[in-house]
């Protein structure tokens, strides 16, 4: 319990957590832009768990989608967070460890979740992880459903303008904080590269520029590593 409290704590430790509350002000009020309920949004910010995948689900159905159209979107979208399962679950596991420990935990890996894992992990004990991220996710959930009803009430006082910025300071936050838990040469190598990639690819105009640049840069840094680890 000390743990669970310790991670609900932790949230108002972090630049992210104001980002999450201005990201899901714009997804309140997309909501209720696209004439969906506030019930029906708030159960996707807890079902779902990702804001860019929400963002999805929402225009997508709001656009006259189909729902297994609109699960296909998200699906995809959500690919990119299975990498951040695997670099995380490890660090949470014991020999006693079993899998159905781990299942909410998983659901909270999410990138604000996986970049405060890495930032908070060193000072956590091993056996009181899990209950340190759920104490974690949990809070981070119960601000953005804060933040998304708040931001359904104020849809129709929210300029466009407004909206579109407050939603770009996720992905602004998240280079920077990546930027900041960057350890290893490979890790600024990718990253590096993988900001520098992405303008040379766009010219292609492919619909997957972000994911050619991605694979690319992690491919050359994870190459580059090897190298040095043989040497």
């Amino acid at each position: 319990m000390r743990a669970f409290a310790w991670g609900m704590r932790s949230v108002a430790s972090t630049v992210l957590t104001l980002v999450l509350f201005a990201t899901y002000l714009g997804i309140g009020a997309l909501a209720h832009d696209s004439h969906f309920s506030l019930g029906w949004v708030l159960a996707s910010t807890v079902l779902v768990w990702a804001g860019p995948a929400q963002i999805i689900l929402i225009s997508t159905l709001g656009s006259g989608a189909t729902v297994v159209q609109a699960a296909i979107a998200v699906t995809v979208s959500a690919i990119r967070l299975f990498p951040m399962v695997v670099s995380v679950l490890p660090m949470m596991r014991t020999p006693r460890t079993k899998r159905r420990h781990l299942v909410l935990a998983t659901h909270f890996i999410a990138v604000t979740l996986w970049v405060e894992c890495f930032r908070l992990f060193p000072h956590v004990p091993r056996e009181r992880r899990i209950a340190f991220t759920h104490g974690l996710g949990i809070g981070l959930c119960a601000v953005c459903l804060f933040a998304t009803t708040l931001g359904y009430g104020l849809a129709a006082k929210l300029p466009p303008l407004l909206g579109a910025a407050i939603l770009l300071l996720t992905p602004l936050a998240f280079l920077l904080s990546t930027a900041r838990n960057c350890r290893q040469l490979s890790d600024v190598l990718a990253l590096v590269l993988g900001l520098a990639l992405f303008p040379l690819v766009s010219v292609l105009q492919t619909g997957v520029d972000i994911l050619i640049s991605g694979i690319s840069a992690g491919t050359i840094a994870y190459g580059v590593h090897r190298w040095r680890e043989r040497k």
